[in-house]
């Protein structure tokens, strides 16, 4: 009995939380577009996973794209994307672009990367 109880509490906040998503949709202007620069951390991390992944991925080819690379590290990616998520979460109120920096920044350091100053 016990355990019928104890899953059923899980059950219900599995459910709520996944009623407790919003889809990125939701942040879409009147033409159709999502401003990616003002996007917060909390909606990262509000949204569901599927949308989550896109997001991240469009980012990825953006910062890719300013960098002019045109090729794609899977393992990286993932793992950054990861920890972009990990830091949107406990981050909520950060910009997602701030967040992605943060993460860049570490991933650079771990690999002994140093930047030029501007």
């Amino acid at each position: 009995m016990r355990y019928c109880h104890l899953l059923a509490v899980a059950m219900t906040i599995a459910c709520s939380s996944a009623l407790a998503q919003t889809p990125l949709s939701t942040y879409v202007d009147s033409n159709g577009f999502i401003d990616v620069q003002k996007l917060t951390c909390a909606q990262l991390a509000g949204t569901y996973q599927e949308d989550a992944d896109a997001l991240t991925s469009w980012y990825s080819g953006w910062y890719n794209g300013l960098a002019k690379k045109h090729y794609l590290d899977l393992r990286k990616g993932k793992v950054v994307e990861h920890e972009v998520i990990q830091y949107c979460k406990a981050n909520p109120d950060k910009l997602i672009i701030e967040a992605i920096a943060v993460v860049f920044k570490d991933e650079r350091a771990k690999l002994g990367i140093r930047m030029k100053a501007d």
